[in-house]
Order: structure tokens, then C-alpha cells, then sequence
């Protein structure tokens, strides 16, 4: 099922038609039917030639009603436009046709309604040519008389084809649902209604209410009036939920999955329109159903960051529209570019981002986040809308490529500069380090360091050259590594330790010199094997258990309980209530 707005025309003609398509009248009050004006949303549906089902939100058309005519055309991914052969084009149908231009809506049919009381040839070439000058370019055009019936055969038929050019959803995306209605039935309790635009939602389901972080189940699921346990995207839906009052939800509220979106009240956008014109200081964002209030700064020709009098759950690549509730027409559209902007505070600052933000798209990519961010943590990246593929390097960081590069050449100088100044220690606490490279986790620096470089007691050293220690030990540790080479956690037993020479004092001695690593007695490691630990458990779904750490580690529960603690003394993991474990 697939869900589109029925826009353009004014008065009852745009209803009747889409009462004689549905059989259902969209006007729900009894003003406008009286009025013959549609005033609020309304919403009809009906099954087309190929078995599809296409739903209508019928949006009003007159000035008075803009903001509920985009909370209308927030969501919809398809327009029917509608014009009258006997008036032509209007200024409703030029203020509707530039709100589905601002959001990119890039799919429509054109009915020309009346078609029995004038020719509808000229409405229809002069309502083609104006929609052909937007995003949605060249359209099929029907006439139709929809008290007579003529033409909505041909007006089904076009639909299934408009359909057909649709780009299917994403129905594994996480879902958000820009509310249109929140009200309360006896015996129910909270009921809202909206178009699922990606996922699905499910019976039992919870979710998250953006504007209070409350959470919501859904009890009860309808699409298209039936009751389903599965809605998938494009739908409309009706979803009973439990936990939260009807007056804690309005229109422009959002449920959304829990911990997937970034709910913030400062974004960068570009602005689409005319790159002269000067934008208000103050003015109304519409995006999906909502409309918030902002204070706009420019930054760059077509650039600006907006400041939300209440935070929304934004996506980069999101579209919406700028308008002065002064104005009697459409502002312009706009394309969210970042949703977690840095701070404007240094002169120049402002300059300095507009020549970023001049070389973003609006396209939600991996590489391009990282290049722009260096360091941001994963689950972060994923609320931004951003697809993630990378592994981490440490906990949940991502890093990208080259700024990790930089980071492994500016570490031995922090050492070697720190030991400088500090002849008597080893090396520097691994937070100093943290600090000195400007990194905000301690997982970092333990990621970071390699060999000749090793943490022991919380520093981060210079492993000595085993050529300083005595050549009955110096050669015992070469063995070892040998062992430990393709196999870096199946530490060898005391047999082992005994054959090769390696006792309790050799071993102390070895440690000291920074080249082994005790975990425990009779338990030794190399000291890259903390760092190659923590990237092996950040694959695991995370929290994880000390069996599959064991597993993931190709090693016995002898060595993987010690080196859990250890990894938890070095603030690699964190221990929880149940024993399990995750990257700190």
C-alpha cells in the first residue's frame, strides 16, 4: 500500500473526486461538508487494477489551512494534483505545488476535475507545463467528471502506474511516525494516526515518545481501518499504545524505535529557492508533520544553521520547509545537512563552516562522516541516519582512516616528550596520553598502542629490546612468542613455562622489562595481546558472556577469566550485575 496526497484544488471538487474514487468521504467534520471546503486532514483509500492498494490524504487547499495542508504532505512519498477545467490554475495550486517542490516530492499524477463543464485541454497543458518546472517534472495528466464517473477508470489505471515508479521503502529501517492525530477511545485508551513512511511496526512493539523520551507499547495496530499485527511501510496506520496519555501526543509529536534517532534542537541545512532572497530571522520549520518555530543564521550562500524551539528527531538528508507565517505563500525548501553541529564560538568559525557545509549533499555517507567528524562513536553515527559498515577500533569508536594513521605517528612522540621531562618513569599514564592526543576515551590509547609500545601498569611504555635481557631469558621469550604467534591467547601451561625456561623470577624479570604480560600465575601473554583483545570482543554483541569471549578469543576459560579482569582494571571492559561484560 502506498500512500499519496491529494493537493491543488480548492473547493468541494478535490473530495468529490476522491469520494467517487474511495467511496469514502474524506472531509470528516460536518463544516466541511457543509462548507464544501476542506479545512483539516482527511483520509480515504481504495484498491486499484493490480490488486495495490492506494491511500489519500486528502490536504485542504485554502491559505487559511497551509500549516495542516504540509503536515498533510510531510510524510507522503506521491501527490494527486488536482485542478478544475473551468478554473484552471490557482493560487492554491501554486502555493501547494511549491510545498511538494520545497520537500522533493518527485512523483504525482495530474487529475483535471470538471472536465464536463469546460475543455480540459487548456487546464491540463497549463498545469503540466508549471508542474514540469519542478522536482516533479513530466506528469500523466487524466481528465475526469467525477459526478459522472468519466474518467476514473483512466484515473485508476494511472495511479497503478504511478505506483509502480515508486522506490520501495526501506522496511528494515528503524521507524518514525510523525503523528497527524492523537486522540482517545473508551475502552482503548491513546490512539494516533500517521504514514509509516520505513519499517515496520509490530503488535507488542515499543517505542519512544521524541518529545518526552517516554515509552510507549503498542497494544493495538490498524492500517486502513483492519486491525493487523505487522504494518509495513508506505501505510497508514491507526496505533493504539499504552503507557502514555492522548494530551502528551499532538500533531508534529514522533514515536519513534527507541535509541535510534538523535533528538536535537540545532541543525545545518542548505536552503533550496532563491539563493537572493534574504531568509527572516524567525520562522516556522515544517518537516514531516511538524511545524517548530526557528531562529535562523545564515552561514553561507545557501547555507544556514536553525535553531528548534523544541527538539526533533532529525536525519541528515531530511527534507522540509521554511515558511513566515506572515507570508501568504510557500518559503523555501531545505535539506538537513547535520544534525550535530559543532559550536560557532571562534572568530571565523561561521566562514569556516559555511565552506564545509558547501561540500556536503545531504547524502548520509560513512566515509564522508568520518572524514569530516575523525573520531565519533558508532551507535552516534547510526542516529545521524548514517549506515554504518566499519568496525570499531575501540568500544564503539569509529576513527577514520588517516586521522588513525596520524594518531599511531603522534603517539611515540607524547612518550618520548613525556619520559623527557620525567627521566625517572617509565612511560606516561595512559590518561595523560589521552589527553595529550585530545581523544575522549581511554580505549583509544590502549587501541592505539603497538609494538615497540606497550601499556604496563596503567603507562603506556616502550617495550625493551629482549637483547637487554640476559640470553637464557631473551631466548625463552622468543620461543614464547613464537608459540603465541598465530594463536595470541592460548597461553602456554607451566609445562610449557618450565620447558622453555621461563620460571617465576625469569618471568618477573621479563615482565619488567615490558616484553610479557602476567594475567595471572602461570598465565602470560604478549603485550599487544590487551589491544588485539578489546578489537576481537568489540565484534561480539555486545553485552557479551565470559563463553563467548572465550569463544571469540580462541582460548580456555583459565586464560579468558583473568584477562576479563585485566581488560576491566585497564577501563577496556566493564563488568555488569549479571557477570556479562561490554566494551567500556
Amino acid at each position: 500500500m502506498y500512500v499519496v496526497a491529494t493537493a491543488g484544488h480548492v473547493d468541494h471538487g478535490k473530495s468529490t473526486l476522491i469520494q467517487a474514487l474511495t467511496g469514502m468521504q474524506p472531509d470528516r467534520w460536518a463544516e466541511e461538508r457543509r462548507r464544501g471546503l476542506t479545512i483539516d486532514l482527511g483520509f480515504a483509500w481504495t484498491d486499484l487494477p493490480s490488486g495495490a492498494t492506494v491511500a489519500f490524504v486528502d490536504v485542504p487547499g485554502h491559505e487559511r489551512f497551509v500549516p495542516n495542508m504540509l503536515a498533510g504532505i510531510g510524510a507522503v512519498p506521491a501527490a494527486l494534483f488536482v485542478v478544475a477545467a473551468d478554473e484552471g490554475w490557482m493560487p492554491q495550486s501554486a502555493e501547494h505545488l511549491a510545498a511538494l517542490d520545497a520537500l522533493d516530492v518527485r512523483h504525482a499524477v495530474l487529475a483535471v476535475t470538471r472536465a464536463d463543464l469546460a475543455d480540459p485541454a487548456p487546464a491540463a497543458a497549463q498545469a503540466r507545463a508549471e508542474l514540469a518546472r519542478t522536482a516533479l517534472g513530466e506528469v500523466e495528466a487524466v481528465a475526469v467528471s467525477a459526478p459522472h464517473g468519466r474518467g476514473l477508470d483512466d484515473l485508476t489505471a494511472a495511479l497503478d502506474r504511478l505506483l509502480l515508479r515508486l522506490p520501495a521503502p526501506d522496511a528494515d529501517a528503524p521507524v518514525r511516525l510523525w503523528v497527524d492525530r492523537s486522540f482517545s477511545v473508551k475502552g482503548s485508551g491513546t490512539v494516533i494516526t500517521g504514514t509509516l513512511t520505513a519499517g515496520r511496526l509490530r503488535l507488542g512493539d515499543e517505542l519512544e515518545v521524541a518529545a518526552s523520551g517516554r515509552r510507549a507499547g503498542v497494544k493495538g495496530l490498524q492500517s486502513l481501518g483492519r486491525p493487523v499485527d505487522v504494518a509495513a511501510a508506505v501505510s497508514r496506520v491507526a496505533v493504539n499504545l499504552r503507557g502514555v496519555s492522548a494530551h502528551e501526543l499532538t500533531r508534529g509529536d514522533a514515536v519513534l524505535s527507541p535509541g535510534r534517532f538523535r533528538i536535537g534542537d540545532l541543525v545545518d541545512v542548505r536552503v533550496h529557492g532563491d539563493p537572493s532572497a534574504e531568509l527572516p530571522r524567525s520562522v516556522m520549520l515544517h518537516i514531516g508533520s511538524a511545524a517548530v518555530s526557528v531562529q535562523v543564521r545564515p552561514l553561507g550562500a545557501d547555507t544556514a544553521r536553525l535553531r528548534l524551539a523544541r527538539p526533533l528527531p532529525l536525519r541528515i538528508g531530511d527534507r522540509g520547509l521554511l515558511r513566515d507565517p506572515g507570508w501568504h505563500h510557500i518559503g523555501g525548501g531545505v535539506t538537513v545537512l547535520d544534525v550535530s553541529p559543532p559550536p560557532l564560538t571562534r572568530r571565523g568559525a561561521a566562514a569556516a563552516r559555511a565552506e564545509v557545509l558547501a561540500t556536503l549533499d545531504g547524502r548520509a555517507d560513512e566515509d564522508a562522516e568520518l572524514r569530516r567528524r575523525r573520531l565519533v562513536r558508532r551507535d552516534d553515527l547510526e542516529r545521524m541516519g548514517v549506515p554504518v559498515t566499519r568496525r570499531p577500533v575501540a568500544a564503539d569508536w569509529l576513527v577514520d582512516e588517516t586521522f588513525w594513521a596520524h594518531l599511531r605517528k603522534r603517539l611515540p612522540q607524547v612518550v618520548d616528550e613525556w619520559r623527557a621531562r620525567h627521566p625517572l618513569e617509565a612511560g606516561p599514564p595512559v590518561d595523560v596520553v589521552r589527553q595529550a592526543l585530545r581523544l575522549p576515551d581511554r580505549a583509544l590509547v590502549h587501541a592505539l598502542v603497538d609494538s615497540p609500545l606497550t601499556t604496563n601498569d596503567g603507562r603506556v611504555v616502550r617495550a625493551r629490546d629482549v637483547t637487554h635481557l640476559p640470553p637464557g631469558i631473551a631466548a625463552a621469550v622468543e620461543h614464547l612468542r613464537a608459540d603465541l604467534r598465530d594463536h595470541p591467547f592460548a597461553a602456554p601451561d607451566q609445562a610449557r613455562l618450565s620447558t622453555l625456561g621461563l620460571g617465576p623470577a625469569e618471568l618477573a624479570a621479563a615482565e619488567r622489562a615490558g616484553v610479557v604480560i602476567r594475567l595471572a600465575a602461570g598465565v602470560v601473554l604478549l603485550p599487544e595481546a590487551m589491544a588485539q583483545a578489546a578489537a576481537e570482543l568489540a565484534a561480539l554483541p555486545q553485552p557479551f558472556t565470559v563463553a563467548q569471549a572465550r569463544t571469540a578469543l580462541a582460548t580456555t576459560r583459565r586464560v579468558a577469566v583473568p584477562l576479563l579482569e585485566r581488560l576491566d582494571r585497564d577501563g577496556l571492559t566493564r563488568r555488569l550485575p549479571d557477570d556479562r561484560r561490554q566494551l567500556a
